[in-house]
């Protein structure tokens, strides 16, 4: 008969019952739990290359792996096992719960430290647990240690039952945020080694590519991206912001050899801070011995250009199918785990990885396994934070913590990238969660800026929609980037879809979004009339140079980034970035916020984008903000607790209470597929095909074909949405009625909508 793999619980090790051949992996003996001990041992003991904390966390990795599924070895789980391989058993009742016995194990083994390893070894399937919980019979750790109807695991071989806890690295000082992060940590560890596992049964494929990354991937990235600047050729004296741009490369090469640790780049827009911050990136690998290169950018709009320049780079380092680049953001993922979404889960073990700080972030502070995965890939890392000042003020402190644990224990290099540096340094009396020690890779961060000023930031006040479409209208070429989705779509409507008008929005997929930016660009360069409405996906990392931008009032480091995308080369004398004051000044939360602190510096200063100005604004936005710090409550109250003297349960860790607070965007972002070319059409038939397998080539596909939407919005308009896999995903049924060339996506009562918009 076929294997029927994908009606198991999991991948194990061999033996011979006469099950398939896939399940007969899994039944217990040594060589599964040694395989994923040993994997799990070589990437606990890579978190802190080099020395006795290596050694520990090497220690605290084989016994994560060797116990986590002691579980599998009463004769009860291996007739479940045998059961669900029986083809004449068409159902099979009950689960039987094989994580619990390896933490069991692990507390008899030492009542402190042997929790770290019962919560890695209890999680390993349903995502780290809370330690308590206050609602009945809501699962959690001290409850999953109590259960009583587990099968006995009886006598085990000496080789399983004989090591002993190592000590916990010195630096953990008890400190409970830290051994917190140690535990989310070795969880990654165990997970990702358990899927290689797997993948190497189900894939074998995939393993051998993993296997043929080769040790000269760095340095020959690095080359490329230099060959790429010398292109650019030698700057001309006249050409400041060429010459400006090579400064810049030069100081980043200078910096690459200092010690690792917090790095800011602080580079005016249109210095060449992509180029030059992978400059400095890789050259600090490749010195300093670190794995990989983590982009982290604020939207997916950055994603898809940052990618697209890397892309061109590194292309030719292509391993038949293997690009040494991944994209990785929430565009697009399961929403139930399971094990084929866990094995499609990236686990970042490319030389250059590229992602959200919503991915990022959250990831951090993630509960399910499939996020997890990949977070031990982190340490010995270089992390370049792509405009770092976009960190909301709520979740600031613990941002900033776990920036602090990454840099100081787990010899992660972080760069915080950005215009308009943020007031980030600690300051023990005004910022006392700032990061200490950050060094400034630019030289001159006063010249550089006076060099590249290029752009004049007027204030003219309040503006009805009328008035600024007629002003728009009355430019050859024009940019103008707003706060809100509808208030985009209005503009547009007045503006008219005529020749050379165009409109950028999130709800338009990365691919429609990247078509109608060539177009942009061509037409700025051959000189023809263009008029651009945009949300603010725009002002960030987009290469495009208008003679002039008007920007809705908002913070003064987006206005920064809005007028980055005027005279960005510095070919016309000094030109406008004309801030106003829309007629509906509703919306999100943090652009009203932003927006009011901006008010308060307009007027104190006559250059809105100078030093002081940008400091005072910083100041009020995050200094006086103190109580909003940490909002939602993550590093205060109960979330990391140790209380030594309970010996039945001294971490008090709730990892899931935690991940359920930490949502950098509210509301449950959820993604819904665009049939918008070709290629979108052969990727989506492919996810409707239960036979084609659900792994990461083609979610990463699919990626660019996705528009996120509230849950709440996807809800109401579920009839104009297909089900896929299991209703996993969602497609949307109608291109026709429900997405536009000029809007994108359109929801409610999508023909009354289509209307207002075309009248």
């Amino acid at each position: 008969m076929e294997p029927l793999f994908t009606s198991c619980a999991d991948s194990g090790s061999s033996g011979d019952r006469g099950a398939c051949e896939a399940c007969r992996l899994l039944l217990p003996d040594h060589g599964h739990l040694n395989k994923v001990a040993s994997l799990c041992a070589t990437f606990a003991g890579a978190l802190f290359p080099g020395g006795d904390d290596s050694a520990a966390a090497s220690g605290w990795g084989y016994l994560a792996g060797l116990w986590h599924d002691l579980g599998k070895f009463p004769e009860e789980w291996q007739a479940y096992l045998l059961s669900k391989c029986d083809p004449h058993e068409a159902d099979v009742n009950g689960k039987l719960d094989h994580a619990t016995a390896g933490a069991r194990f692990a507390v008899g083994k030492h009542w402190f430290a042997g929790q770290v390893l019962a919560n890695v070894i209890a999680s390993h399937h349903s995502g780290l647990l809370d330690a308590t919980s206050g609602e009945l019979g809501k699962a959690c750790l001290d409850a999953r240690l109590k259960k009583r109807d587990l099968p006995e695991v009886g006598d085990l071989p000496v080789e399983i039952t004989s090591p002993a806890i190592p000590p916990f690295p010195p630096f953990l000082d008890r400190d409970p945020f830290s051994v917190g992060f140690f535990t989310r940590m070795l969880f990654s560890c165990l997970v990702d080694a358990d899927f290689l596992a797997t993948e190497a049964f189900m894939d074998p494929d995939r393993r051998g590519v993993r296997n043929r990354i080769p040790d000269s991937a760095l340095p020959d990235i690095l080359e490329r991206v230099e060959v790429r600047i010398r292109e650019f050729g030698e700057p001309a004296p006249e050409d400041v912001v060429a010459v400006q741009r090579k400064r810049v490369a030069e100081d980043c090469r200078s910096a690459a050899s200092w010690p690792p640790g917090l790095f800011t780049l602080t580079v005016p827009t249109g210095g060449g801070k992509t180029l030059s911050s992978l400059v400095f990136a890789l050259r600090h690998a490749i010195t300093h011995g670190k794995k990989r290169v983590i982009f982290v950018v604020p939207f997916t709009s950055i994603i898809e250009q940052n990618a697209e320049v890397i892309r061109s780079i590194v292309d030719p380092l292509r391993i038949d199918s293997f690009l040494p680049l991944i994209e990785h953001h929430s565009n697009l993922s399961p929403e139930h785990d399971t094990e084929r979404s866990r094995l499609a889960a990236e686990n970042w073990d490319a030389p250059i990885i590229i992602t959200t700080a919503v991915q990022f972030y959250e990831s951090l502070f993630a509960a399910k396994t499939s996020r997890c995965r990949k977070l031990h890939n982190i340490a010995n890392s270089v992390v370049i934070l792509d405009e770092a000042q976009t960190l909301p003020v709520d979740f600031l402190s613990p941002c900033l913590r776990v920036l602090r644990e990454l840099s100081s224990h787990y010899q992660t290099t972080v760069v915080l990238c950005t215009a308009t540096q943020p007031a980030i340094r600690q300051d023990e009396k005004e910022f006392p969660i700032g990061l200490d020690g950050c060094r400034e890779i630019i030289r001159d961060t006063t010249a550089l800026f006076d060099a590249l000023k290029r752009v004049e930031v007027v204030p003219v006040g309040r503006m009805s929609d009328a008035e600024l479409a007629g002003r728009l209208a009355g430019h050859h070429q024009v940019l103008c980037i707003v706060n809100r989705r509808r208030h985009a779509q209005e503009l547009f409507r007045l503006l008219g879809e005529g020749e050379g008008n165009f409109h950028l929005s999130a709800l338009m997929c990365p691919a429609h979004r990247l078509e109608i930016l060539r177009t942009i660009r061509g037409r700025l360069q051959d000189g023809l009339p263009v008029r651009v409405i945009s949300t603010q996906l725009i002002e960030a990392g987009v290469d495009v140079d208008f003679p002039v931008v008007y920007r809705s009032l908002a913070g003064l480091d987006s206005i920064a980034q809005a007028a980055g995308r005027c005279n960005r080369n510095g070919h016309h004398p000094l030109c406008q970035t004309y801030v106003f004051e829309p007629e509906d000044d509703g919306g999100e939360a943090y652009f009203r916020d932003t927006a009011q602190v901006a008010k308060e510096v307009i007027g104190l200063f006559p250059d809105l984008l100078g030093e002081d100005a940008i400091r005072s604004y910083f100041d009020l936005y995050y200094y006086r903000q103190k109580g909003r710090w940490d909002s939602k409550g993550i590093m205060e109250g109960d979330s990391f607790r140790m209380e030594p003297q309970d010996r039945s349960l001294p971490l008090k860790f709730q990892y899931k209470t935690v991940a359920e607070k930490f949502w950098l965007i509210d509301g449950g972002q959820v993604p819904v597929i665009i049939d918008f070319d070709e290629k979108a059409h052969v990727l989506i038939e492919k996810l409707r095909n239960p036979a084609v397998p659900l792994n990461r080539d083609l979610l990463r596909g699919l990626q660019r074909y996705t528009v996120q939407i509230r849950e709440s919005e996807r809800d109401r308009n579920i009839r104009s949405l297909e089900a896929v896999r299991d209703g996993q995903f969602h497609v949307l049924v109608s291109r026709e009625l429900n997405y536009s060339d000029g809007y994108g996506l359109i929801f409610d009562d999508a023909e009354e909508s289509r209307k207002k918009l075309i009248i």
